[in-house]
């Protein structure tokens, strides 16, 4: 396995063709938006000066790994020598399955598809292409040059040769790989964002305020971020999407997501990347400022 395509150049998919290109392979990053590609590389650039600063890298490394970094913005075109493809764009399901039908028409026959969704249901995805052994979920924490997990979902009709070479490849790129099985929410996201969901609800019903909550979690329960913090960085509308997966799948009230998060959502408070949410979020700031007492 030597070329890898990216579908999506934002926060996830500029951080999975980072990593990929960092390990030696060569990666087509491929988005509809040149704008958005530029600032990907951008990005890229930036994040591999803070990996020479912290001295994991030498300016050397850098260019090789730029050099592997190819931008494109037709789809055909970027996945036409793929052996893996990772599709990162926005998690949305109509999107989703959109992306794998045109994946499946023009990538080789022996490509792996995988996606990097949070939530959504590899079966679900796999089942809008011809090759559904060859599908599977690929899910990198965020930031990915620093996170060490990768969840390695199987759909229904994944094969165990695609499993295997998921795991061994996530082994390559010095990432922990945990293989587990297609129900809505997967492992982390299942257990994840009911607590910020609830940790939500706390605000809403009054029990505390927002530094407050966090400070709990932080100190009370060794978590590095408070769970409001976690939420504004992931953003309010990727939780609110997993929440609703998670209610649709399991039609259980206890995954209702609270009508605080709907109502901030809903007025474009989604975090750190519309600048404010629980906290007011200043660019090349890390000092934290709660936006609603």
């Amino acid at each position: 396995m030597k070329n890898i395509t990216v579908i999506g150049s934002g926060t996830m998919g500029n951080g999975i063709a980072h990593v990929f290109a960092q390990y030696g392979y060569q990666v087509t990053l491929v988005d509809i938006a040149q704008a958005a590609l530029d600032k990907a590389m951008s990005t890229i650039g930036a994040n591999l000066d803070r990996q020479i600063k912290k001295g994991v890298l030498t300016e050397e490394e850098k260019t090789a790994i730029l050099g592997r970094l190819h931008p494109e913005t037709d789809l055909q075109k970027g996945v036409a020598h793929a052996d893996l493809v990772v599709e990162a764009a926005t998690e949305n399901t109509d999107l989703k399955l959109k992306i794998f039908r045109d994946m499946d028409q023009f990538a080789p026959a022996t490509a792996i598809l995988a996606t990097n969704t949070s939530s959504i249901s590899i079966t679900k995805i796999a089942a809008a292409t011809r090759r559904p052994a060859q599908v599977i979920g690929m899910h990198f924490m965020n930031p990915v040059p620093v996170m060490k997990l990768v969840e390695v979902i199987r759909g229904y009709a994944t094969s165990d040769e695609v499993c295997t070479t998921i795991m061994d490849l996530s082994r390559k790129l010095e990432k922990v790989p945990v293989e587990v099985n297609d129900y809505p929410g997967f492992v982390a996201n299942r257990i994840l964002m009911p607590m910020i969901n609830e940790a939500i609800y706390t605000l809403y019903e009054g029990v505390s305020g927002v530094e407050e909550i966090d400070t709990v979690m932080k100190l009370g329960m060794a978590h590095p971020m408070g769970p409001l913090q976690l939420a504004d960085f992931i953003g309010l509308d990727v939780c609110l999407s997993i929440l609703r997966v998670l209610q649709d799948g399991f039609g259980q009230p206890k995954y209702a997501p609270c009508p605080l998060l709907v109502n901030m959502v809903t007025a474009g408070k989604l975090g750190a990347k519309s600048g404010e949410g629980f906290y007011i979020h200043t660019p090349g700031s890390k000092e934290l400022v709660v936006a609603r007492k």
